[in-house]
């Protein structure tokens, strides 16, 4: 073999490993919500459930992950047992033309890092917890804070205790364990147990 024929082999192979390597470069532009469309930590259609949503990419997953509140993409993105890198999270802008508290939109997704988000309103988010609003701009962000309450922040301003700490759910979380509770006391004994 000439060196030149080598050398001509050897870039050939270069090029088309450099093609292979493109083909597999991971797309992080936010997708639609569907019906089909689940909540990572609820698995439940996000379609169904008032307030903004998230959505998270992930180095090496093919597909994003979805949350049915915004607090909680934050919360998992700040989480101890987060470990593979974040690639983008985006979430609804609640201040795009057409969305509201029941229909967020299922297209109108912008940068996390970009948004400015309303903590501590009279709001609920999709699995009843306080939510974290976002919009686009810091004004939309006001106007709802003034009308619900709560105060506007950046992604870099949300503490972690704002996002991290239990929810309170009151008298109707005693319930569920008194029923729970009642539930598992009715179910049978093995002998002898």
């Amino acid at each position: 073999m000439t060196n030149r024929f080598r050398f001509v082999m050897i870039a050939t192979a270069l090029a088309l490993l450099s093609a292979c390597k493109e083909d597999v470069a991971q797309s992080i532009a936010p997708l639609d919500m569907t019906p089909e469309t689940l909540g990572h930590y609820c698995q439940m259609n996000l379609l169904e459930h008032p307030g903004p949503k998230a959505q998270i990419f992930l180095e090496g997953s093919s597909a994003p992950l979805f949350f049915s509140q915004v607090r909680d993409v934050i919360a998992y993105a700040r989480g101890p047992e987060q470990i593979a890198p974040i690639l983008a999270i985006y979430v609804n802008d609640m201040g795009a033309a057409g969305a509201t508290w029941d229909q967020p939109g299922d297209s109108n997704w912008i940068a996390a890092d970009k948004a400015f988000y309303v903590v501590g309103s009279a709001r609920r988010g999709g699995m009843g917890a306080p939510e974290t609003v976002p919009f686009s701009s810091r004004e939309g962000a006001a106007a709802f804070a003034l009308a619900q309450g709560g105060r506007v922040l950046t992604l870099a301003d949300i503490t972690d205790a704002m996002v991290l700490t239990p929810v309170e759910t009151g008298a109707d979380q005693r319930n569920d364990d008194d029923d729970y509770l009642g539930r598992l006391r009715a179910l049978p004994h093995p002998a002898g147990g």
